[in-house]
């Protein structure tokens, strides 16, 4: 018997000209959609069969398709038919908005509405209203984006995508510096480490780095060190649901001493250790390791 081929998922987002569309795909693809905008009905089937030579790549597709493309609003129906027959599972997301915030949007970013050439904006809302009540009554899922932001939209676009699903834990990746080489510009966060004693000036550990026992033994054992490494957990405890509450997903904590080498490279390496968790994933970086002093 001759095994069917796997459904895959592809999200259809749609819905009215300044509802957030665009800004939807770009939340999907942050959620592991591929996702392409303003596809061209005519390259629908062409798409899909490109797609299907390597549905392993693709198993999770968003296009987003509105007014933009004329020929869509008369044709959506047999959008989802092409999907439909292709194997795809076809989910439709309704982006919807009250008249009053498009029209204040489309102001805000001084772009045209797509059926708005021969007509005011408000007449051109209230006909794309008209010509997508039909796609709107059918669509399972219709989120008014009305009096959200980026952030609100991405959790209401998680609960809506995934009900009951975990979101992926938070992300930490800790860098250690050296001062002399300059400050990394992907910290979200700068802590400097060099109040400490400096393995350095110790004859027998000048050569080695932070990660060796010896010079992480005489840079922990230090009261000030153990404290230091209290106050940032306890201070990463007070900013993390804060920043989960923005839509921040991953924070960089840069840890830096003069060379980058001894101080910074055993306190991330500790940091590290205290940081991860089942649902963290935690990375060290030591990027000035092998600098030089």
């Amino acid at each position: 018997m001759k095994k069917s081929p796997p459904q895959r998922r592809c999200i259809l987002v749609t819905g009215l000209s300044g509802s957030g569309k665009s800004t939807a795909l770009k939340l999907l693809e942050d959620l592991g959609f591929f996702a392409i905008d303003n596809l061209p009905v005519a390259l629908l089937p062409s798409l899909i069969r490109s797609l299907g030579a390597t549905q392993k790549n693709f198993p999770r597709v968003a296009l987003g398709m509105d007014a933009r493309e004329k020929s869509f609003l008369k044709s959506y129906a047999l959008v989802l038919r092409t999907l439909e027959d292709a194997t795809w599972k076809p989910e439709v997301l309704f982006l919807d908005a009250s008249e009053k915030v498009l029209i204040r949007r489309f102001s805000e970013s001084r772009r045209p509405h797509p059926l708005g050439k021969s007509r005011p904006l408000r007449g051109a809302i209230a006909e794309e209203k008209r010509r997508l009540q039909a796609l709107k009554r059918i669509s399972p899922r219709v989120i008014d984006t009305s009096h959200l932001n980026v952030h609100q939209l991405k959790k209401t676009l998680q609960k809506q995508l995934h009900p009951g699903k975990k979101v992926a834990g938070f992300g930490f990746t800790v860098v250690s510096f050296g001062y002399k080489h300059g400050i990394p510009a992907e910290a979200d966060l700068l802590l400097d480490t060099r109040f400490l004693d400096n393995p350095y000036f110790v004859d027998r550990l000048k050569s080695l780095d932070g990660r060796h026992r010896s010079v992480k033994s005489y840079v922990l054992r230090q009261a000030d060190a153990q404290a230091f490494l209290r106050h940032v957990m306890s201070f990463l405890k007070f900013l993390l649901p804060r920043f989960q509450n923005e839509g921040k997903n991953h924070l960089t904590l840069a840890l830096g001493c003069t060379g980058g080498r001894h101080r910074s490279v055993a306190l991330a390496e500790e940091l590290g250790k205290r940081l991860k968790s089942r649902d963290r994933q935690v990375s060290v970086v030591h990027r000035d390791l092998r600098s030089g002093d």
